[in-house]
């Protein structure tokens, strides 16, 4: 009976140990075009992105964390800092904010999975981001769990000046932390990948540049342009994305959506579905009755909730969409 129970024991812990992608994987590091795992086989993350923190800092907590690992198999969170937006955003309440990313980032490296520290900003702030990677980089660059997007949606920016900016935080970044990947923006809300396509940053390592896209209003036309900048040499990561239109809003165009995806895989693309919070519009994936700490039955799920928690939890093999 001993001898059964300990044999139970070490079934279980293996279980657990194999779900956690990080130590399956390890250190991610970019071959090429494709993002690879320690061992240089191509890996692909897919996840959930937090919305603004200072909207919804409710759901910056661990429970809420190992929800979105345990019941929708993300294998990487985005945890969105707003920088801007209203008097509660980074650049008016850096300790606030500091405190709610480190909720997420620190739940993220105990369940073992990746961690995208995303810089959400439309504007150039270049000795603020310096400064904020810099500690983000001090503190935990030493797991193999973070990632850093730089700069979530350069909008009016033109390239010279977001690659300019980009390089100043890489430097930085790179100073205390040699090999996590870096996520870069793209101008035109991450769309204009044939810029940096033409024109990439060089002289650093384990860089990856950022695709966004609503699949109610990017069609065909951003999966051949981001095909042309691949076919360039571009290593993409598509850290924001869902199926409704642009702003947010207005219904879920499964086709599309379904068209993106496919497209991803067959790509080996990583995705990052917008996203954890419960505003009245159709990307916030959850009802404000949802609880801050997890627990999500479908009755608070909203229908892009639903159907980004069928296409993630497809990888595992758990359920089909």
């Amino acid at each position: 009976m001993e001898k059964l129970f300990l044999a139970t024991i070490v079934c279980i812990l293996h279980l657990s140990i194999s779900a956690q992608p990080v130590k399956q994987h390890g250190q991610l590091k970019v071959e090429g075009v494709q993002l690879t795992d320690a061992g240089g086989n191509p890996i692909a993350l897919h996840g959930m992105s937090f919305g603004w923190h200072n909207l919804w800092p409710r759901f910056y907590n661990k429970k809420a964390v190992h929800e979105l690992v345990t019941k929708w198999n993300c294998t990487v969170i985005r945890a969105s800092m707003g920088i801007e937006l209203n008097d509660s955003g980074y650049l008016k309440k850096p300790e606030e904010s500091i405190r709610l990313m480190k909720n997420v980032i620190e739940a993220c490296i105990k369940e073992g999975v990746y961690v995208i520290i995303d810089w959400h900003d439309h504007n150039i702030h270049t000795g603020e981001a310096k400064t904020f990677f810099e500690m983000m980089a001090k503190q935990y660059g030493h797991y193999p769990n973070i990632i850093y997007e730089i700069f979530n949606e350069p909008d009016h920016e033109t390239w010279p000046e977001v690659k300019a900016y980009s390089e100043e935080v890489i430097k930085v970044i790179r100073a205390a932390d040699p090999d996590n990947i870096i996520l870069v923006g793209s101008p035109k809300w991450d769309q204009a990948v044939d810029l940096p396509a033409a024109d990439p940053i060089k002289g650093f390592d384990n860089l990856m540049y950022t695709m966004h896209f609503y699949a109610g209003t990017h069609k065909k036309w951003l999966r051949d342009r981001t095909d042309e900048a691949i076919k360039k040499g571009l290593p993409i990561f598509v850290s924001e994305c869902a199926g409704m239109e642009s702003s947010g809003d207005g219904p879920v165009d499964k086709a599309e959506w379904k068209a993106f995806v496919d497209w991803m895989d067959a790509k080996g693309l990583s995705w990052i579905a917008w996203s954890v919070s419960d505003k009245n519009e159709t990307c916030s994936v959850l009802k404000p009755a949802a609880a801050s700490k997890g627990n999500w039955g479908e009755s608070v799920i909203k229908e892009w909730g639903i159907i980004a928690k069928q296409y993630l939890r497809l990888y595992s093999g758990k359920q089909k969409p």
